[in-house]
């Protein structure tokens, strides 16, 4: 893999030629911290409002007690999400920064209502541990993104071709019921999101240099950003807990 050229040593926006390189670390500092703050924050409203469902009768809302079939409520939290992802994504020039962040602690909840779920199927031990190894190996391979000199970008057309892979897998195991394809989906998952959260930490910090200077475009690249590395985390999670949970 071709070595990759550092933006803050080629200065990739007009904003940042001839600004002393010091000046320039303190800001992408500052914009990276804004990232992951708002990513471990949405981490952790989706944890809380997991937890409060999970231990009361809210739980009932989604799952219906007396079948343990879904409830239209839970379908609900598991589309609305989706139309939140396509706001986001294909809108973010049509709106505020402030509605791109209100739409994040949205969807960061909703994630909650549906991972609640999770506490009927897995043992909350099982549930602590996938996500302490989930939030060290993020933390490795976030910095490794953020650190290194090579070019990630290669990778990233056959990760996100892997995604796609992975939901098709996922579409015909429906159907199937096969458990040897069910572990081999975990198994590549886990695999697909740990390369996507060191390629989407490169590709922030790249994003940064092209938005220098324009307050309204680092808020919002900011809140993508941080969307880009929750879908990371909560996927590797979801992976590594169904290869490794133990059921109730």
């Amino acid at each position: 893999m071709a070595n990759w050229q550092d933006p803050q040593t080629t200065g990739v926006s007009a904003a940042t030629v001839g600004v002393p390189r010091a000046a320039r670390d303190v800001g992408l500092r500052s914009y990276m911290l804004s990232v992951y703050n708002y990513m471990a924050s949405g981490v952790l409203l989706t944890g809380i409002v997991a937890m409060l469902f999970a231990q009361s009768s809210l739980v009932n809302l989604i799952v219906n007690p007396a079948t343990g079939q879904a409830t239209p409520l839970f379908w609900v939290t598991l589309f609305a999400p989706l139309a939140i992802v396509f706001i986001l994504g294909f809108g973010i020039n049509r709106i505020s920064a402030g509605t791109a962040q209100a739409l994040f602690w949205v969807y960061a909840a909703l994630i909650g209502v549906q991972f609640s779920s999770l506490f009927l199927v897995y043992t909350g031990t099982s549930i602590a541990q996938a996500f302490f190894a989930t939030a060290a190996a993020f933390l490795g391979l976030s910095l490794y993104g953020y650190t290194t000199k090579r070019d990630l970008s290669g990778i990233g057309t056959f990760l996100i071709m892997g995604v796609v892979g992975i939901l098709v897998a996922m579409v015909l195991n429906m159907f199937l019921r096969s458990p040897g394809l069910n572990l081999a989906i975990s198994a590549i998952g886990v695999l697909v999101f740990a390369g996507l959260t060191a390629y989407d930490s490169q590709k922030i910090k790249s994003i940064y240099f092209a938005v220098a200077g324009n307050g309204e475009a680092m808020a919002k690249t900011a809140v993508i950003g941080a969307l880009n590395l929750y879908l990371d985390f909560i996927n590797m999670f979801l992976f590594l807990l169904r290869l490794f949970g133990d059921r109730r």
